[in-house]
């Protein structure tokens, strides 16, 4: 049999690479005299093109460098009246506050308008309460980014638009004892960085029971940090008197749990947990939700974390409380035990983001409270959309993604009816809500 030749195949010519595409010029700088029309929901002034300018304010002339669609002020030509003098000394270098100069009234309206212009995108209208306002000095959770800086441990807040670190000794935000144990954080800090990486944040919590600091962004060779160095930032929190110092959820010091009051229950709240930046705020919008629902037999409280809204509900409701951090749950059913009064509380463990409540199990509900994360809850919208409850509150600390999903609430046939704005995170362009929804 004669064999077939196989011939090689010619060989492919080699694939043209594309041209590298030319590296992007920035414009050059101009010199502009500019009118600001508004502030945009990032808090930065706007003019016409659009042009973003830092710590302007509406009806302000500026002279101003511009590069593209940012602006460099040089020198505010006209001032606005609602302009104000900043009472912090961080202000303009801090990225931790946007609108100090403005004046309260203008600055608390433009925060309302944020939460009102997002519902017309969706074609939603509503009434809106009086919003709730935190006073300066009442925040009691901050994350202070930790560094190395001449030899010294510093602590402080992102710069504006970039990732220095500006060194805090002032925080007219911050409830007094936090600003005071700036000191005592720095030295508990100073042993965090073994690893040339580590880039710490300390999240701190002022808590019924004293300093609460938990760590993240620490990185080093082992996986973590050494024993001597954990004694030493055991040491440095005895003498910092903190209640508990955790590394990412990790305990490595505690005098005393850390606690929390949620209406007559008292909470020992899971390292790292959730809180609300101020406590104030927070008992704005449960009591808003707690009038919303009165009346109701049967309440479930969705994303209800460590209980701020479920102990509140079951003063007068029996409730369902769903969270996906089973650490939170845990804290909710062991101060259920020491809680006089209440209705009955289930509590349990579910991603309701992978396994919303379906609307077959809420055939028995009256009402539903759901506070998600800034992503929303839209699969859990749709649920709730479907079952036969009556009223709905939602929580937010992102009006777009609440938007979205009340959307979905008020295609099925609920209506908005009230809307609480809160504004907890003060000056800066951050907005939060409540909105209640009946059929």
């Amino acid at each position: 049999m004669r064999r077939k030749m196989i011939r090689p195949a010619a060989p492919r010519p080699p694939t043209p690479r594309p041209s590298p595409r030319p590296a992007a010029v920035a414009p050059p700088p101009q010199d502009l005299e500019l009118l600001i029309e508004r502030v945009a929901p990032q808090g930065e002034g706007l003019a016409e093109g659009p042009i973003y300018a830092p710590i302007t304010l509406p009806g302000e002339r500026i002279a101003a460098r511009v590069v593209g669609e940012r602006a460099e002020v040089l020198s505010l030509l006209q001032a606005s009246p609602d302009r104000i003098e900043p009472p912090c000394p961080h202000f303009g270098a801090c990225g931790g506050c946007a609108l100090q100069h403005w004046a309260h009234e203008p600055y608390l309206a433009w925060k309302v308008e944020q939460i009102r212009s997002v519902l017309a995108r969706e074609r939603i209208e509503t009434e809106f309460a009086a919003p709730f306002a935190a006073p300066p000095g009442t925040r009691r959770r901050l994350a202070l980014h930790a560094r190395k800086r001449g030899g010294r441990t510093i602590l402080g807040f992102k710069t504006r638009r970039a990732w220095d670190v500006v060194e805090v000794v002032e925080c007219p935000i911050s409830d007094p004892r936090l600003v005071a144990a700036l000191p005592l954080l720095a030295a508990f800090a100073a042993p965090l960085f073994q690893h040339p990486k580590s880039a710490p944040t300390l999240h701190v919590t002022w808590s019924d029971d004293g300093l609460d600091v938990d760590v993240t962004g620490v990185e080093a060779k082992s996986g973590g940090l050494d024993a001597d160095t954990r004694v030493r930032l055991a040491d440095a929190a005895v003498a910092g008197r903190f209640a508990r110092a955790t590394l990412g959820g990790e305990i490595i010091y505690q005098a005393r749990r850390p606690t929390v009051r949620f209406g007559v229950a008292r909470v020992a709240y899971p390292p790292g947990g959730f809180l609300q930046a101020v406590e104030a705020a927070e008992q704005a919008m449960v009591a808003f939700a707690v009038e919303a629902t009165a009346g109701a037999d049967r309440v479930a409280d969705l994303f209800c974390g460590s209980g701020a809204f479920t102990f509140r509900l079951a003063e007068h409701a029996s409730v369902t409380a769903l969270d996906s951090g089973a650490p939170a749950i845990a804290a909710i059913r062991e101060a259920v035990a020491a809680a006089p009064g209440l209705k009955q509380i289930d509590a349990q463990a579910r991603d309701l983001d992978r396994r919303p409540l379906l609307a077959m199990e809420m055939k028995k509900l009256d009402a539903v409270v759901f506070d998600p994360p800034r992503a929303g809850a839209v699969e859990q919208a749709r649920q709730i959309a479907e079952s036969k409850v009556a009223r709905v509150v939602g929580v937010s600390c992102n009006p777009a993604t609440f938007a979205r999903d009340a959307r979905v609430l008020v295609d099925a046939g609920f209506v908005l009816k009230r809307v609480l704005p809160v504004d907890q995170f003060l000056w800066s362009p951050h907005i939060e809500l409540v909105g209640v929804f009946e059929r």
